[in-house]
C-alpha cells in the first residue's frame, strides 16, 4: 500500500470488505503510476428540498456505471476512490472496469470486464473523508477509448459529493448487482455527474501528466454532451496527434469554482483544493491554471433565499487575486511542478469588473510569476470588441465558449512549452 492508500487490518470486518484509514495527501515521487483520467469532487448541498440541479439519484443497493476516457495507454491500471465530504463510510461491494461499447450508452464490450479489488478483497469501505487506490488491475487500456467503471453500492449508500458538470451521461441500475453486466438493460436511469471514482492511473513510469484546473470554462460547460469537446480534451487530442504517447491530460475544473472563496455548491476555493486535486495526482508535472472570473463576478450576484450558490459574495481586487495566484504558484513550485497561467477570457463584463480582468491579464502576461503564459483571452476575443468573445467562439451566453471556442483554446497552447515542461 502507498501513502495515498493505507489499508488497516481488521479481523472483525466482513471478509469481502476491506476497511481503510484516511490516507495522507503526499504524492509518490518514485511511483510508477501516472494519472490518465481524473475529476475533482465538490460537496452536494445538504438541504431538505434542493432545487432540481442538486437532487441526487438513488444509489443504495444499486450499481452505478460511469464512463471515463483515459488519456494514456497502459497494461496495468488502478482506480482512485474518494469519500471526500462524506459523513459516513463509502461502501462499494463490487467494482468492475470494462471497455465501453460506445461511450454513449451503458453497454460494455463483452469479454473485456475485469474485477477491481482492494487488498485482495472484492469490496471496500472508505471512512468519511478518506480515499484509497485499488489494487493493480492487469488490463489493457488505450488512450482516448471509453471505459465503463461499475460500482455496486452498499445498501445504505447515499451521494454526499460529486463532480456536478460531467458533460458525460452516466447510469444507475435497477436494484441489485449489475457490475458484471455487459448489457445496458438494467441501467435505465441516467445522470450527468461523476461520483467516487476520481482517478484512473496507469503504470507508466516514463510518462507524465498535464493537469488543467479552473472553473466552468475548464470544466467544459456548454460543450457537446458525450463528445469530449472541452479544451483539455482538445489538448489531449493535439498531443496524441503530434505522435507523443507519453503525456496525459486531466481535467480538474469545477463549474462555478473560485480562486479565493468556497461555495456551498461549487466546491472549495481552488487555492485550498489545489494540493488534493492536483499535487496529489501521481505523475503530474505541469499545470495550466485558469481561474478568477467567478471571483470577479459573484460579488455582484443577487443574494438568494434558501440555497445561495454564489455566497459568500466576496468583493475582490486585482491585488487579492494576484496574492491567491502567488500562493498556488508557490505550492506548485514547492513540489517541482511547472505552472502556466492562463489569461481570463472575455465575459462581456461591466466596466468596473472588466477593469479587474484587464489588470489581472496584464499581470499574468508580464508579471513573470508563472513558468509561462497561455493567452486564452487573445485566442477568443472579438477583434472588434475585445471585451466579448468572438461570435463563432461563443456558446450563446457570452461567457462559455462553443465547441469551436474550446478547440481554439487548445490550439493556443504551445505543445513545445507545456508538453516539454512535463517531460523534464
Amino acid at each position: 500500500m502507498t501513502t495515498r492508500s493505507l489499508a488497516v487490518a481488521c479481523g472483525a470486518v466482513l471478509s469481502s470488505i476491506s476497511l481503510l484509514s484516511v490516507p495522507a495527501f503526499a504524492a509518490e515521487s518514485s511511483s510508477p503510476w501516472v494519472t490518465a483520467w481524473a475529476t475533482a469532487l465538490q460537496p452536494i448541498p445538504q438541504i431538505s428540498n434542493p432545487p432540481p440541479l442538486y437532487r441526487t439519484p438513488e444509489v443504495a443497493g444499486r450499481t452505478v456505471r460511469q464512463i471515463v476516457y483515459p488519456t494514456l495507454s497502459g497494461e496495468v491500471v488502478r482506480l482512485h476512490i474518494s469519500n471526500a465530504y462524506g459523513k459516513s463510510p463509502l461502501v462499494i461491494e463490487d467494482l468492475r472496469i470494462a471497455r465501453s461499447a460506445t461511450g454513449a450508452s451503458a453497454a460494455a464490450q463483452p469479454g473485456t470486464e475485469a474485477r477491481v479489488t482492494f487488498g485482495g478483497k472484492a469490496g471496500v469501505s472508505v471512512p468519511a473523508g478518506g480515499e484509497i487506490d485499488s489494487d493493480p488491475v492487469h488490463m489493457q487500456v488505450s488512450a482516448g477509448a471509453p471505459y465503463a467503471v461499475s460500482s455496486y453500492m452498499g445498501r445504505e449508500q447515499e451521494l454526499a459529493a460529486w463532480h456536478r458538470v460531467s458533460n458525460q451521461v452516466n447510469y444507475v441500475s435497477s436494484p441489485g448487482n449489475h457490475a458484471g453486466d455487459a448489457s445496458a438493460d438494467a441501467y435505465r436511469q441516467r445522470f450527468t455527474q461523476f461520483a467516487w471514482i476520481t482517478g484512473l492511473q496507469v503504470e507508466a513510469s516514463s510518462s507524465a501528466t498535464v493537469a488543467a484546473i479552473g472553473d466552468s470554462i475548464t470544466d467544459g460547460m456548454r460543450s457537446s454532451l458525450n463528445q469530449n469537446r472541452r479544451w483539455p480534451d482538445a489538448l489531449a487530442r493535439r498531443v496524441g496527434q503530434s505522435g507523443d504517447r507519453s503525456i496525459g491530460v486531466v481535467n480538474l475544473g469545477i463549474s462555478g469554482n473560485r480562486l479565493l472563496s468556497d461555495s456551498p455548491c461549487y466546491g472549495d476555493a481552488l487555492a485550498s483544493r489545489f494540493g488534493r486535486d492536483v499535487l496529489a495526482q501521481p505523475g503530474v508535472k505541469t499545470v495550466i491554471l485558469l481561474i478568477g472570473i467567478n471571483d470577479i463576478n459573484f460579488a455582484a450576484m443577487p443574494t438568494r433565499a434558501g440555497l445561495d450558490c454564489d455566497a459568500p459574495h466576496t468583493q475582490v481586487t486585482a491585488d487579492s487575486l494576484i496574492s491567491g495566484y502567488k500562493r498556488v504558484i508557490a505550492a506548485a513550485h514547492a513540489r517541482g511542478v511547472k505552472i502556466y497561467g492562463a489569461t481570463l477570457t472575455p465575459a462581456a463584463l461591466p466596466p468596473q469588473r472588466e477593469a479587474i480582468r484587464t489588470e489581472i491579464n496584464q499581470w499574468i502576461r508580464t508579471g513573470h510569476a508563472f513558468d509561462g503564459v497561455v493567452d486564452f483571452d487573445a485566442a477568443l476575443r472579438d477583434p472588434a470588441d475585445p471585451t466579448r468573445l468572438r461570435r463563432t467562439f461563443d456558446s450563446g451566453d457570452q461567457i462559455h465558449p462553443s465547441d469551436a471556442g474550446y478547440t481554439a483554446m487548445a490550439d493556443a497552447i504551445s505543445l513545445q512549452a507545456v508538453v516539454g515542461a512535463a517531460k523534464k
